[in-house]
């Protein structure tokens, strides 16, 4: 019986078998400009010859599963031959869902796994779940942990004690890496060069050259000075899909800070805009988004539960997701928890090794739990009792 774990995420998904390793797939299809009628799925992106102007179709929207159609061409893709060769009568499935799904969303799904695919047994869970188990398996002793998970949509925040969720103490903040990747787009166009179509390319520069920085102010002068004193100014070079397949950083000492440059590349000067998109993060009111940043977030949901909890969840915050990629990012979220905590209690910052995967990790360890079996529904068990069994069994 093989255990198949499916971090169904909004932007990529993080997919294999228990027993293997994980791999991460774009969970899009694409049309690029040069083929409008083609569409690729999945990982069939490296085959796009010139990614400019990819357009991009998600099963996501704001976070939540909507388009079916999208999602199962994606499945059907990474179930199929040329990916992971699913026997579906002899595999159960763990699958991922965000806090708070709808029902309809919870129904459609089940419907799909277990009539259309038929799998042996389904696993629904949050991802947050997943991270949590993991994280309490590394640490025995600990009996909290608060999940700070920085997507695609949204910034989920969600305290767990001893393996089970605190619903009153999820916080879900509206702002995740589309917001930001669009962001860039929208100051880019204003400032330099149109890019509003070019999602993909403006994308890898947020991955590239964007960071938290640990005080706005002061990088904000340096950002304004001239020439050589400008520490923050990076010059990007665009791909032109032809000799450069990829943007790059140049590197410092290439930088020609008066006048243009003599070669033909494509570039993109970034200053400001490296610390203030990710800054967002930390406080979405500055584009107009009446909300909490991840650091005042933290504590609010931490304030909610009893008292004599708080002082564990501040020592075990785990953050995930690729947003927490950012350079900076755990320093600037674990040194404004502390400003807004009292100062007997000590704060601690996790970030893992490979943030994206963490919640796939736990997954993985889940379908190796002893009690795996009882966790999940079988395809007769839904045969039998249909979406009730479902809804009983899976906390979502």
């Amino acid at each position: 019986m093989a255990t198949l774990v499916l971090d169904n995420g909004a932007y990529t998904a993080k997919i294999g078998y228990s027993h293997e390793k994980v791999s991460v797939i774009p969970n899009c299809q694409f049309r690029s400009k040069t083929s409008r009628l083609k569409t690729f799925t999945a990982n069939q992106l490296d085959e796009i010859k010139d990614p400019s102007g990819l357009f991009y179709i998600l099963p996501f929207q704001k976070g939540y599963l909507v388009n079916w159609d999208v999602q199962r061409k994606v499945w059907d893709h990474l179930f199929g031959k040329e990916m992971f060769k699913v026997e579906f009568a002899d595999t159960s499935i763990v699958i991922t869902e965000p806090y708070f799904n709808f029902t309809s969303i919870q129904e459609s799904m089940n419907e799909i796994l277990f009539e259309e695919y038929q799998f042996q047994s389904a696993l629904r869970i949050n991802a947050g779940s997943l991270t949590a188990h993991r994280y309490f398996q590394m640490n025995p002793s600990e009996l909290c942990c608060l999940v700070v998970d920085s997507g695609f949509s949204f910034t989920h925040i969600a305290p767990y004690c001893r393996g089970r969720k605190m619903k009153d103490g999820i916080c879900r903040i509206n702002v995740g890496g589309k917001l930001l990747t669009n962001h860039l787009k929208e100051i880019i166009s204003y400032r330099q060069l149109h890019v509003m179509d070019e999602t993909h390319v403006i994308n890898q520069v947020k991955e590239d050259v964007c960071y938290v920085t640990q005080d706005f102010y002061k990088d904000m002068e340096v950002a304004q000075l001239k020439g050589e004193e400008n520490t923050v100014m990076r010059d990007y070079v665009l791909p032109d899909f032809s000799s450069i397949k990829k943007g790059f950083c140049k590197p410092r000492e290439e930088m020609v800070f008066t006048g243009k440059y003599k070669t033909g590349e494509q570039i993109l000067r970034l200053a400001n805009e490296r610390f203030a998109v990710p800054e967002m993060l930390f406080h979405p009111s500055d584009i107009g988004i009446q909300e909490m940043g991840i650091p005042e977030a933290i504590v609010h949901s931490i304030r909610s539960m009893p008292e004599e909890m708080q002082p564990h969840f501040y020592q075990n915050v785990v953050v995930t997701g690729g947003s927490s990629l950012f350079p900076g990012f755990r320093e600037r979220v674990e040194r404004e928890v502390r400003a807004l905590t009292p100062a007997d209690i000590p704060v601690s910052v996790l970030l893992p090794p490979h943030p994206i995967c963490y919640s796939w990790e736990g997954g993985k360890l889940l379908a190796q739990n002893p009690d795996y079996d009882e966790m999940v529904v079988t395809r007769d068990d839904y045969e039998e009792n249909g979406h009730f069994i479902c809804e009983e069994k899976f906390d979502i």
